[in-house]
Order: structure tokens, then C-alpha cells, then sequence
């Protein structure tokens, strides 16, 4: 009982991690964003959120909190809305919704979520914002992450994520190779342990 417990733990885990890994995939693709912005004391930053065409309905808001589940939401669509110092923009025709934060302080300096509202779980994809101690006396300048890091990130990712997807699979194969090894071992004593024990006693009488 114990030996069957063990392996049908071992079983899910690769199926619970392969699981994750295609959601989150799936996830990736529906919407992405840099994973992190860097802008100066004072200053402002933009920040622009890809998703896909069948989102472009949706609602969509910009959240503050360093765990997703927890963050509290900053601005949100369906209407361009400025709330205080941050404001958002949703580009149907674009798919991309671009939220600004001006007059940048210290305390902007959090993690942030790109969020497409949805039945069940929504769609979020994390952005670190970095404030640096920089003081802007000019105008507000805009400070994003250029393509070049974003398209090297999103493509060093995309090959460690299909790296790990392979190993996970090539895991839960071998997995259920060894479960079904253990259960033919496992009937093959239940079907020899009978015969020995009529061979003992028919060597008693």
C-alpha cells in the first residue's frame, strides 16, 4: 500500500509541474509585458502590456503588491482613466494597454501586475518597477525598457521554459514506466506466492 502511495505521488508530480509549465506558456503568449522598468525621482515612466486579440474586450487594470493574489489595483480600463498620478490607455486596435506614472517617488519603487480581468483566473503578467535616486528638474521623461533586453529576455525564457517542458516530459515518462514496472512485479509475487505455499504443504503430508 505504502509502495503504491509512494508512486502514484511520484506520477503526479511531474504531471502537476508539466501542468504548470504549459499553463504558464499558455499565459506568456496571451499577454506580455517587460519584466522590468527602471525610471528616475521625478520623472515618469510607461509601461505597455501586449495581449492577445480575443482580450480585447476585456477589462484590463495595472496593480501594485509584490504577490499578485494581494495587489491593489492602481488604474483601470475599459475607459483611458487617470487616477492620481497613473493613468491607462487600452489600444483595441493595437492590443496593448499602456499605463504612465508620473512624478515618480520612492515608494513607486514596488512590483507591479499587468491584469486582464476574466471568468475564473485572470491573466497577469509581473513588472518591477525601479525608481532611481535621480532627480528630474526638466521635463518628465519616459523611461521603458528598450526592445533589444526585452526581445533577449522573452527569448532566453521561452528556451528554459521548453528546455524544462522536455526534461518534465522525458521525467513523467520514465515515471510511469517504473509505476508499471513495480505493478507487473507486484502481481507476479501475488501469482507465485499460492504455489509456493501448496508446494510446503503437499511437502508436509
Amino acid at each position: 500500500m505504502k509502495t503504491s502511495r509512494v508512486s502514484l505521488g511520484l506520477f503526479n508530480t511531474p504531471v502537476l509541474c508539466l501542468f504548470w509549465l504549459t499553463k504558464h506558456a499558455v499565459d506568456s503568449a496571451q499577454l506580455s509585458a517587460p519584466e522590468v522598468v527602471t525610471g528616475a525621482y521625478g520623472g515618469s515612466v510607461t509601461v505597455s502590456c501586449q495581449y492577445d486579440s480575443q482580450f480585447r474586450d476585456y477589462s484590463k487594470y495595472w496593480c501594485k503588491g509584490s504577490i499578485y493574489e494581494l495587489c491593489d489595483i492602481v488604474v483601470k480600463t475599459p475607459r483611458g482613466r487617470r487616477n492620481g498620478r497613473s493613468s491607462i490607455v487600452d489600444d483595441k486596435e493595437a492590443g496593448v494597454f499602456t499605463v504612465t506614472i508620473t512624478s515618480l517617488r520612492a515608494s513607486d519603487d514596488d512590483m507591479y501586475w499587468c491584469v486582464i480581468a476574466r471568468s475564473g483566473r485572470n491573466t497577469f503578467s509581473g513588472v518591477k518597477l525601479s525608481v532611481s535616486n535621480t532627480v528630474i528638474t526638466t521635463t518628465t521623461t519616459t523611461a521603458t525598457m528598450t526592445i533589444p533586453e526585452q526581445d533577449e529576455i522573452s527569448s532566453w525564457w521561452a528556451t528554459l521554459r521548453w528546455i524544462l517542458f522536455i526534461l518534465m516530459l522525458c521525467c513523467l515518462v520514465s515515471t510511469h514506466i517504473a509505476v508499471r514496472r513495480i505493478t507487473a512485479a507486484r502481481k507476479i509475487r501475488r501469482h507465485q506466492q499460492p504455489q509456493f505455499l501448496t508446494f510446503v504443504v503437499e511437502s508436509h503430508r
